[in-house]
């Protein structure tokens, strides 16, 4: 299949140096027209979806979407942060922590979940975005996306290093070489990594269903594991550590840290349940949209809560709080323990199952937004290129698997940790944003206006709410400005409710007390972001100008010759029925 965008007599902006500096002079009346474009949901699930070729195979059932929610969430995270949560900010109700961040994570859900059953492509996000504020924002989320995948899949590959090392005795040391010509940083090379990466790639490349096949296998062992580790716990633990520190001069009780702790708590464990939005990228490989997203998404979050909750319990049994180590919790908790050492290993085991189960779905994931950015040929479109023998897109894969590894190969894991879940944080902002407009506006019909008023409105309330959280002193004064804060927001959702109608309703699934759920969503991530440190901040800043650069110097003026056009000129106009038919 082969598509011709051009305009200005036939020639395309890229054609020659000469046209690519005329079409510079005009970028900005190319931006204006479009940055804020919207694709509509026939368009991505026809005419876009067909610049790949080939279809994706749709052989994923609500079973895999499950596999691989779990598989995406559950990975070496939740052994690092839960003891550094409990340790620094919740005590024993970490627990607490948990369930509050796993109701996040819920609700965030099920946003996915509405746009995911009414537009079941692979771009995720990205489409969500793209057919509600249209092509300038998606692009810019999509792009920050893409690159705290790329980052967060290198560090987690050189933590399998460190992981798998402990679980026979060695350290990392063993495992890399320093090159002394290098700074500090990257100069530690990592082949382990690297070796992972490509060969994960290898496997998301060859197919979906076998990657599937992959991911349950693996993941159903990490889950055994687990669940020994919970079993251990309950079983060595003491139900006193509960409510006792070892230092009677500590804070005691099941609350030691009061109401603060346990919400600065969840603010620190919610990264541990980030990946279920690799899922939905998985849509357009589903068998049966409208029955399997919902239970898919939904099911893998509650049941990685459950487990994320009786872990925090287990842990919370072995040991004080305050005796709790804040890198290394459970292995820490059992090698202090006369005759358990042996549990640290099975701790490394389980974890190495962890990683590569989280690196395979965000691996799929990241591949599945780069093919579709690449359909709206605001990148080039040879990464929309679904192969004709695998049913994957391997040019999107290869790319990004290849970029991973070269940045696992040097990178330090301290150095990739500063800089991701930033631009994961404000997808899920902006997805629960979009639900909310897509419910109320109908493009031509009604007024965007109270909408978009509504929306600044609440995020500015929820923006003063955080920075009263984290930046005034304790006292009356503070919990005043919180409460009348916190009243503000409930006010402008419920005027909101009350006054402004719903332009269409879902037809096969919609998110739950609508605008409340996306609203709640809303808050509680724009929350997460007053825990992020400077660091995360300078990324996405670096990042979303990067992004615009490249939007400004060639994707406007990519998609302004597909839309001057006016169509896609399809040779194999029998592709295109097909997927119509589809």
């Amino acid at each position: 299949m082969e598509a011709q965008y051009r305009n200005h007599g036939g020639e395309t902006s890229f054609s020659s140096l000469r046209v690519y500096l005329n079409s510079l002079s005009d970028t900005p009346s190319r931006f204006s027209r479009r940055a804020v474009s919207v694709s509509t949901s026939y368009d991505e699930m026809s005419r876009v979806r067909a610049v790949s070729g080939e279809q994706m195979r749709r052989t994923l059932r609500w079973y895999d979407l499950v596999g691989l929610g779990i598989g995406g969430m559950i990975g070496a995270g939740v052994f690092v942060t839960t003891g550094r949560a409990s340790r620094l900010f919740a005590g024993p109700s970490i627990v607490v922590s948990y369930a509050i961040a796993g109701l996040c994570a819920l609700l965030s859900a099920f946003c996915y979940t509405e746009f995911a059953v009414h537009l079941p492509v692979a771009g995720g996000a990205f489409s969500y975005i793209r057919i509600t504020f249209g092509e300038f924002p998606a692009f810019i989320t999509g792009a920050n996306l893409i690159m705290d995948y790329v980052m967060s899949n290198a560090a987690v590959s050189r933590g399998f290093t460190a992981y798998f090392g402990s679980a026979f005795g060695l350290s990392t040391s063993e495992w890399r070489f320093v090159v002394s010509g290098l700074p500090d940083g990257f100069n530690e090379i990592d082949p382990i990594a690297v070796l992972v990466v490509l060969a994960v790639t290898f496997i998301i490349c060859y197919s979906t269903r076998e990657s599937s096949k992959v991911n349950l296998v693996l993941t159903a062992l990490h889950i055994a594991f687990i669940v020994f580790v919970i079993v251990m716990g309950f079983w060595k633990g003491d139900a006193k550590n509960l409510t006792r520190p070892d230092n009677p001069e500590n804070p005691s009780g099941f609350f030691p840290f009061g109401a603060s702790g346990v919400f600065n708590g969840a603010a620190m464990v919610y990264l541990s349940y980030i990946g279920y939005d690799a899922v939905s990228t998985m849509a357009e490989e589903v068998r049966d949209p409208v029955k399997d997203i919902p239970m898919g998404i939904s099911g893998s979050v509650a049941i990685v809560t459950v487990l994320y909750c009786l872990m925090a319990v287990s842990m919370s049994m072995l040991l004080p709080y305050d005796l709790i180590d804040a890198e290394a919790a459970y292995s820490a908790a059992f090698s202090k323990s006369e005759g358990w050492e042996w549990v640290t290993k099975v701790v490394g085991i389980g974890a190495s199952f962890g990683i590569l189960t989280s690196l395979l779905v965000a691996m799929l994931g990241q591949a599945r937004y780069m093919c579709v950015i690449g359909r709206s040929r605001v990148v080039p479109a040879w990464f929309a290129k679904v192969h004709p023998n695998t049913s994957t897109p391997v040019n999107a894969s290869a790319f990004l698997g290849i970029f991973t590894a070269a940045l696992a190969l040097f990178t330090d894991l301290n150095v990739l940790l500063n800089l991701v879940s930033i631009g994961t944080l404000f997808v899920f902002y902006m997805v629960a944003n979009a639900v909310i407009f897509r419910r109320y506006v109908a493009v031509g019909y009604t007024k965007p206006w109270p909408t978009l008023s509504f929306l600044c409105l609440f995020s500015i309330t929820s923006i003063v709410f955080t920075l009263v959280w984290k930046l005034a002193p304790s006292g009356p004064s503070k919990w005043s400005m919180l409460g009348a804060s916190a009243v503000a927001a409930i006010a402008i959702v419920q005027i909101f409710h009350c006054v402004v109608p719903q332009a269409r309703t879902p037809e096969f699934w919609g998110v739950p007390l609508m605008p409340w759920t996306p609203c709640v969503s809303i808050f509680l991530n724009i929350f997460l972001f007053g825990s992020l440190d400077a660091p995360s901040y300078l990324r996405f800043g670096f990042f979303s100008g990067l992004a615009v650069l490249v939007y400004v110097f060639y994707s406007v003026h990519a998609s302004y010759d597909a839309e001057g056009d006016g169509s896609l000129d399809f040779k194999d106009l029998e592709s295109l029925e097909r997927i119509n038919r589809v």
